[in-house]
């Protein structure tokens, strides 16, 4: 069973703002569920806001019952007593969401015989100087098998050989979880890594976690902007 769930703030703020007629949630999540990938779909929120909205316009949504500091834990919570073996995060924010980028998740999971893989995620190649830099932009470097070596908002790998001809990454938010590896996820505590860099996905590779990562030339809009919401708004007409 292949389910996607989203993780929503508290806070609704973006999520609510309006893209050309419906709220952003509201388009992401209607566009996960017209993939036709997924045996069901459910916004997971703490929001009432949100709760309301989608459930309103005839969607699924799960109210968090406990305060969570990042998505992965609200997700756990909301799928720990579920009948699932893997579990798709889409951000509430990213509208364009993909049926091709999703189905590159699941393949993984299908062609994972040996169960080696705990959790899948997207990666974009990035060659502007700037967005490389950037702290909020996050990078990913992998080995020869496409099983990431360390995420970081720092330029990874450094380019102390200019000659070198080094491909960088920019990490996508959308997760494929294996149930399990979820679990252990919301159980562990927080390490160091994860704590400098505040990067949820750290926790999983200071944990032993293996994470296969997937290229995707789909870079869509997350909104998270005023400039990103008249992006999109130009874009989806």
């Amino acid at each position: 069973m292949i389910p996607a769930r989203y993780s929503a703030s508290r806070f609704p703020g973006k999520l609510m703002q309006d893209l050309n007629g419906k709220p952003v949630i509201l388009r992401t999540y209607e566009a996960t569920v017209a993939t036709n990938l997924f045996d069901d779909v459910f916004v997971v929120t703490d929001s009432d806001i949100i709760y309301n909205e989608i459930v309103n316009n005839g969607g699924k949504a799960i109210m968090s019952i406990k305060d969570h500091d990042c998505g992965s834990d609200r997700i756990a919570e909301a799928i720990e007593n579920m009948n699932v073996d893997v579990v798709i995060n889409v951000q509430g924010d990213e509208p364009f969401t993909d049926k091709e980028s999703l189905g590159k998740l699941i393949q993984v999971f299908k062609e994972d015989d040996k169960k080696n893989v705990d959790l899948a995620s997207l990666m974009v190649h990035i060659t502007d100087q700037d967005e490389i830099n950037n702290p909020n932009t996050v990078k990913v470097i992998i080995d020869t098998f496409d099983f990431a070596l360390y995420f970081s908002r720092s330029p990874i790998p450094y380019p102390r050989d200019e000659t070198v001809d080094v491909k960088y990454y920019k990490h996508k938010g959308v997760y494929a979880f294996r149930k399990d590896a979820l679990l252990d996820f919301y159980r562990l505590p927080m390490l160091t890594l994860e704590a400098s860099e505040k990067l949820e996905q750290l926790r999983y590779l200071e944990y032993g976690k293996r994470i296969k990562m997937v290229e995707t030339d789909v870079q869509g809009i997350e909104i998270d902007t005023p400039e990103d919401l008249e992006r999109a708004k130009k874009v989806w007409k």
